[in-house]
């Protein structure tokens, strides 16, 4: 493995340092395994790493290139890793999706498409009308997502996904005592998104924003759910 890494902490040298840019081919094998100094099976692994980190790609018959470098797919990558934190990791990721959904629901309300209300107003007209987990779950990250998207940032939209991703492992809207409490209540926040999304308001917008997704937070840590797989 040290080898490995030697070879991992030099190709990521390689690409911080601009030496290899976005879309640069790398030199070839042999060359790069001198400067290194480790074996072709100690670069490969490492090009397999940094390859499912969405850093380079391998092109059959053409070489080994260093990705466009894209920060909102390389953070969808973060979902591998992320898929195994537990709930306490879990309730820290949502703070930090409280304050990035915040600043991209005001943005969506700044921005002004003037698509998007009619578009998350049907998504709520199916939303509230559903008492089905699974749709629930699918309604509000469609929700979600739409507004992230509005916001106009890639990289907080790939952020927040992967975010809202493990949190849907940890399922608050099953059949139970709470169930139609909780379905109320986060149905009203979605509508007081929406409003302050309709009427143009950014600071309404985060409000809203960060109003419902601490509510989320507040039930998970009262009702500590079981992670259940996709």
């Amino acid at each position: 493995m040290a080898a490995t890494d030697t070879a991992l902490t030099g190709l990521r040298q390689m690409i911080a340092s601009g030496s290899l840019g976005p879309g640069a081919k790398f030199p070839p094998e042999p060359e790069l395994c001198e400067r290194l100094g480790v074996s072709r099976s100690s670069l490969r692994e490492a090009v397999r790493s940094l390859a499912a980190l969405g850093v380079i790609e391998s092109r059959h018959g053409s070489g080994t290139y260093v990705s466009a470098l894209d920060p909102a797919e390389i953070i969808s990558r973060f979902s591998l890793s992320v898929e195994l934190i537990p709930l306490e990791g879990v309730l820290q990721l949502l703070e930090v999706r409280r304050i990035l959904e915040a600043n991209a629901t005001a943005s969506a309300a700044a921005r002004q498409d003037p698509e998007l209300a009619d578009r998350l107003a049907e998504i709520l007209d199916r939303l509230e009308a559903t008492t089905d987990a699974a749709e629930i779950q699918q309604l509000d990250a469609e929700f979600h997502g739409a507004i992230c998207t509005a916001g106009g940032n890639p990289t907080v939209t790939a952020l927040t996904a992967v975010i809202r991703g493990r949190g849907g492992h940890y399922r608050i809207f099953e059949p139970g005592v709470e169930f139609e409490a909780i379905k109320e209540t986060s149905d009203r926040g979605h509508r007081a998104i929406l409003s302050a999304i309709t009427l143009r308001d950014p600071a309404a917008a985060a409000t809203a924003a960060s109003a419902h997704i601490a509510q989320t937070e507040l039930w998970l840590r009262a009702l500590r759910p079981t992670p259940q797989p996709d």
